[in-house]
């Protein structure tokens, strides 16, 4: 069965300039051992349909010191999200969820009022030579949502919708594409797939969602006759529809975005909200402990900066 239609380009088609709003290149900070490149926000963009934070983890490989090892802290009014292509992490939070996430499994935990979580790699795993890359994504809540009580949902890659056709393989990560829906719940429209085309293959991505953008992962893609290498956010302009081609080789890129945020965010280290005094409660509250402990990580913290 043929999912996705031919949507070539044709002679006269919009160029690059013309279907492209925004095109950020996130620069690389170290983090002891392996990089980070973060593209939301960014001066050039705060949010693409619900998402206000976009890290870039790796890739890095760690021999027998090094790795990931974020001690517990907390988040108020947004969801992470997190989702790995090489590696392995474990994650614990104030609910009581104690597992690892590994590749092509999704973390979708809501912080609503407040939760607080450690990101960790298990002790047997930091004895060996491994390799970490994934994203770290953070989506606002709406206003009606953002103090809910928290939850967590971890979707293995198993029941992550996958469609293949054509040279093109698109895993959908959460939200609806191309007929096929996530099973997470999201507090507002949102769209989110990991997409692999092989070499010289192409897929259309139409305009259904406002506000959409592309995360070059590996390789080149080509729009338009323009091509773009690996660790660029590409964010499209509304309404148009697009195809992305593989140029000179296999590629592989996230699609992310979905309705616009009902109105501005403030970010504040790990805490996003539509208001300026909530982040100024959450800073008190986690000065003075009072938000939940990790279950099986009680005894570190990150302290307020």
């Amino acid at each position: 069965m043929t999912w996705m239609p031919d949507l070539d380009p044709q002679p006269g088609d919009a160029g690059a300039c013309d279907l492209i709003d925004t095109i950020i290149v996130p620069r690389a900070r170290d983090l002891g051992g392996f990089e980070v490149r973060r593209a939301l926000p960014s001066p050039k963009r705060q949010m693409i349909g619900p998402f206000i934070f976009f890290d870039q983890m790796g890739p890095a490989e760690f021999l027998e010191t090094g790795g990931i090892d974020v001690r517990p802290h907390p988040h108020i009014g947004l969801a992470t999200v997190t989702y790995l292509f090489d590696g392995e992490i474990h994650h614990r939070d104030s609910l009581g969820s104690d597992l690892p996430i590994r590749p092509g499994d999704l973390n979708w935990m809501t912080a609503g009022k407040g939760i607080v979580h450690s990101e960790r790699e298990d002790p047997a795993r930091r004895k060996t030579r491994r390799r970490i890359f994934g994203i770290q994504s953070w989506v606002a809540l709406p206003i009606h949502a953002e103090e809910t009580a928290p939850t967590f949902e971890h979707v293995g890659r198993a029941n992550l919708p996958v469609l293949s056709d054509k040279g093109a393989s698109v895993r959908v990560i959460a939200g609806e594409l191309y007929g096929a829906r996530s099973p997470v719940k999201t507090a507002s429209e949102t769209i989110y797939a990991d997409i692999s085309l092989e070499a010289g293959r192409s897929i259309p991505i139409d305009a259904t969602h406002e506000e959409r953008a592309l995360y070059t992962v590996e390789g080149e893609v080509e729009i338009s006759g323009e091509r773009f290498g690996a660790g660029q956010l590409l964010v499209f302009k509304p309404g148009d529809a697009i195809t992305v081609r593989a140029a000179g080789g296999p590629a592989r890129f996230l699609l992310l975005g979905g309705e616009p945020m009902d109105g501005p965010r403030h970010i504040w280290w790990n805490f996003v909200s539509s208001s300026k005094e909530r982040i100024d409660q959450a800073k008190e509250d986690w000065k003075q402990r009072r938000f939940d402990t990790v279950p099986g990580d009680e005894t570190e913290f990150i302290p307020l900066p």
